[in-house]
């Protein structure tokens, strides 16, 4: 049930059982999220983490004129709220984008990790580290990379984090996600995101069909992408 988590976690350093089974002592129960619905809203003051087991989800900001932009993309394996454990009061929503089953880690039994369990402890925290490089990879695709390529580098980071938790299929990975929803992501019209899907498909870097991605040219695609995978933090060493 937990393997996702474990993989995510493993990549950056080894977990020992003792350590899996503190994890899976601090679940309580799963629950199951409708595409649309929010796994966490915003201003709310959970008491406990969210793990996503399947499914899709997107950290995302309402404006007042009711635009929407999305922040981050969430996979299997992610604490979509970690920080909220230390935060408490959410400041942006987290929506399905697909069919999610989560399990739920009571913030009363993760307090019990960090007073006991410190590789485990700075496991987690690194897991939060992650999440904030990863806003900041979007912050610089958003304010500098063309469309283009801010599509690609999206592209490349979903490949090798889905690829983490067994989510891929050779060269390929499912992406649930409309064209209004991806424009979302890139702060575009849908319009506009449908022009730089076709470019990326002119190229030959790949190919998008019914909510399926396969990467043609993976070394075209991280080229055109700019794509460092060091802030996935991916080398598994002694944390």
């Amino acid at each position: 049930m937990l393997e996702s988590l474990y993989l995510n976690l493993g990549q950056h350093d080894a977990l020992s059982d003792e350590e899996k089974a503190l994890l899976a002592g601090a679940m309580s129960f799963e629950k199951d999220f409708s595409t649309g619905q929010d796994l966490v809203s915003a201003g709310s003051r959970p008491t406990y983490s969210t793990l996503i087991l399947e499914g899709l989800a997107a950290r995302y900001k309402v404006l007042e004129d009711g635009g929407r932009q999305f922040t981050s993309l969430q996979v299997p394996g992610d604490f979509v709220d970690l920080h909220a454990f230390l935060l408490k009061t959410m400041d942006h929503g987290i929506v399905a984008l697909s069919p999610c089953r989560v399990i739920i880690a009571e913030h009363s039994r993760l307090r019990v990790i960090t007073e006991d369990a410190p590789h485990l402890t700075r496991l987690l925290w690194l897991d939060t580290l992650v999440d904030g490089a990863i806003h900041r990879e979007w912050i610089v695709a958003m304010g500098r990379r063309s469309k283009t390529a801010h599509l690609a580098h999206l592209v490349c980071e979903l490949f090798v984090r889905l690829q983490v938790v067994k989510r891929t299929s050779g060269m390929s990975f499912h992406l649930p996600l409309s064209q209004a929803e991806l424009a979302d992501v890139l702060g575009l019209s849908v319009v506009h995101m449908n022009r730089v899907i076709g470019a990326l498909r002119k190229v030959g870097v790949i190919s998008w069909a019914n909510y399926t991605v396969t990467i043609l040219n993976w070394h075209r695609l991280q080229a055109i992408a700019e794509f460092d995978p060091t802030y996935l933090s991916m080398v598994r060493e002694p944390r």
